[in-house]
């Protein structure tokens, strides 16, 4: 018996491996979904599948990773358990056009793809979110890893009546009982299964209309009424310029962006429910350092390109990255003007050679290339396909190619030959040397870049290190900030009075990050950088002049002690660094400040802050038994870039 299961398993995985869906579609999936115990991290429910067979076949699957107890009724009279740890199994005599009810009953503990925040921790941001991308929504929903399989699912979440449950699609009803609520969320179309969302904390939520009257739902912190508007600042404007740019209406119901403490990435574009990070949730002055424009466009372009049209395999990636890059920097070329666009392009050229130069090109089809890649190269292959076909061309393939694959799987063939269609041209040679060739086309890039922008030609053309002088009377006469700023970058240690001249916040920026060593004459110039609207610049100024300026150091500390900075506190806790190293300010209070700044690595603040706590605490050699404490908590952070770095400062402690 056992020999036949472990025969039938092997078939199963075969199975799997050679398409599904050849043999079966899933149309529709409703989830009730229970919470348990919270700080043993169990989620339970059912979930109903209707499903066509397409093919004779003698089994169907659902992917289920890691659950503690599943089993199925088909069709309200045969039920069964086969599982295998990965997949449940559903052995019947399928025949072909027959449509079918699948009833999952499932209980797990899930160990990734979901992840409950600060339950243990009486004062924490209590939350609970998923990540199905690169993890597999498997792990706590019955569901596909496979993303050629697309679903509608509605879902319904019981939970605590004081949270707020938000999910893909649009809520229909809230009940509301004695100590819970239950939220039903309905979808109308169909996505892969790794971009469910659930989110569950404490919000408000701040709704906008766009232009084609789709609901945008900006949720925040209760605590960040005052940060509403610089987060989420041009969202309207974003959202409004893609549906025209584009060419092809936004096709969900609404759009929900919800931030999220110790997130995996800076954000992920789960259908209608982007979930980002909320080191991305920012005041007016942060708004000029780090803001959260370029990944509010990119996650959102993400509806149109990777949602509606999803990629087959992982060897068209460019298709979701790509895109989402490319039309979120157009996005700020229509909020922050051409040079923005072109200097993000040159950056990107930057980046690539660098990866290049590494020995790390690869072909844009290489299921195996970096996020570089993807992402930057992705970006400069449309927008060289735009200047190659025009503009009514390109837009057109666009829109033809969104309309002839909506809620389909796509591969780059059926892009190109959209664009092919469209413009007349024949696109092989194109094909072959960006899409194709793992070569970097580095020359074409800049000669381009020459071509369609007068300040990039200047600024390659300007030396500044050979002739800074030359470049000092050049930076005077432009007045675009943002090429300026590059100027003084390229200048270096080379700065005059002059270049102070100037309230543009960049510009004087690009002044404190590149002038380390500041001459006596320049000290008052310099001194004045702490009075901008920029937390980066307060940040670095008030590093540098107590550097150089020892005698001086209690009186720039005294003038920012109450500046806390971004939501990862870098000058707070860059300032209690410096005010424990200097001696005879505020002794008094040296124990106070180095308990804050113990404090800060604990598990109940974002990782960010325990991060910029953990290396001043580790150059200052005063890691103590707490922080080593929390260090070691924090190696089992769900976030693996933390986790890694606790690890490593731990191995070098000892």
């Amino acid at each position: 018996m056992k020999l036949k299961q472990t025969l039938f398993f092997l078939f199963i995985a075969s199975f799997a491996f050679s398409q599904q869906t050849n043999y079966v579609d899933f149309k529709t999936a409703k989830a009730n979904i229970v919470f348990g115990d919270l700080s043993s991290k169990e989620v339970y429910g059912t979930i109903l599948y209707e499903f066509e067979i397409l093919k004779k076949t003698d089994s169907v699957f659902i992917d289920a990773n890691g659950f503690q107890n599943i089993h199925y009724m088909l069709d309200g009279t045969y039920s069964d358990s086969l599982y295998n740890g990965k997949q449940l199994i559903v052995k019947y005599p399928f025949k072909a056009n027959t449509s079918h009810k699948l009833n999952i009953i499932w209980k797990t503990i899930p160990k990734k793809t979901m992840y409950f925040i600060d339950w243990e921790n009486e004062d924490g941001n209590k939350q609970i979110w998923t990540q199905g991308q690169g993890k597999y929504t498997s792990n706590w929903l019955p569901s596909f890893d496979d993303m050629n399989e697309k679903v509608e699912f509605d879902l319904t979440i019981s939970f605590n009546k004081n949270y707020e449950v938000i999910a893909n699609g649009k809520l229909t009803n809230k009940q509301i009982n004695d100590s819970t609520a239950t939220w039903h969320y309905d979808m109308q179309k169909p996505m892969a299964s790794y971009l469910l969302a659930l989110a569950i904390g404490n919000y408000h939520k701040k709704v906008e209309i766009s232009k084609s009257g789709i609901p945008l739902e900006m949720y925040y912190y209760p605590k960040d009424s005052n940060k509403v508007e610089p987060t989420y600042r041009y969202t309207k404007h974003i959202f409004d310029f893609f549906e025209e740019e584009i060419g092809f209406s936004y096709p969900w119901q609404n759009y929900k962006q919800v931030p999220m403490k110790d997130f995996l990435y800076a954000g992920m574009e789960n259908t209608s429910t982007t979930i980002f990070s909320d080191a991305f949730v920012i005041d007016s002055i942060a708004f000029n350092d780090k803001n959260y424009v370029n990944v509010n466009a990119h996650e959102l372009a993400h509806q149109w390109f990777g949602d509606l049209v999803t990629e087959t395999s992982g060897t068209h990636h460019w298709l979701q990255e790509g895109f989402a890059t490319y039309y979120a920097l157009l996005a700020e070329k229509n909020i922050f003007g051409d040079n923005y666009y072109y200097w993000g392009l040159y950056e990107y050229a930057q980046e690539l050679l660098v990866q290049d130069k590494a020995g790390g090109s690869t072909s844009l089809l290489d299921s195996k290339s970096s996020s570089t890649t993807f992402y930057k190269k992705g970006a400069w292959v449309l927008h060289m396909l735009r200047e190659k076909v025009g503009d009514a061309a390109f837009k057109s393939a666009v829109k033809n190619y969104l309309q002839k694959f909506q809620f389909k799987n796509v591969e780059t063939n059926d892009f190109i030959a959209e664009v092919k269609k469209s413009s007349g041209q024949d696109l092989t040679d194109f094909v072959d040397t960006w899409l194709k060739s793992s070569i970097l086309p580095y020359e074409n890039m800049i000669e381009n870049l020459k071509l369609v922008s007068s300040s990039i030609t200047q600024y390659l053309n300007c030396d500044c290190k050979a002739t800074p002088e030359v470049c000092k009377v050049f930076l005077l006469n432009q007045n675009d900030s943002f090429f300026k700023s590059k100027i003084v970058e390229s200048l270096g240690n080379n700065i005059s009075k002059s270049t102070f001249i100037t309230n543009d916040i960049k510009v004087r920026q690009a002044i404190a990050q590149n002038l380390n060593k500041i001459p006596l004459e320049l000290k008052e110039d310099y001194e004045s950088l702490l009075n901008d609207a920029s937390y980066l610049t307060k940040e670095i100024a008030l590093y540098n002049l107590w550097k150089n300026f020892p005698e001086d150091r209690a009186l720039y500390l005294d003038k920012t002690k109450d500046i806390v900075g971004f939501n990862d506190k870098n000058v707070r806790v860059l300032w209690l660094a410096l005010a424990l190293n200097t001696p005879g300010f505020e002794s008094g209070k040296n124990q106070t400040y180095f308990n804050e700044l113990i404090d800060y690595t604990g598990p109940k603040y974002d990782f960010n802050i325990r991060i910029n706590a953990f290396q001043y605490l580790n150059m200052m050699k005063a890691c103590d038994s707490k922080c080593i404490e929390n260090l070691n908590q924090a190696t089992n952070h769900h976030n693996w870039r933390f986790s890694k770095f606790s690890k490593d400062m731990l191995n070098n402690l000892n």
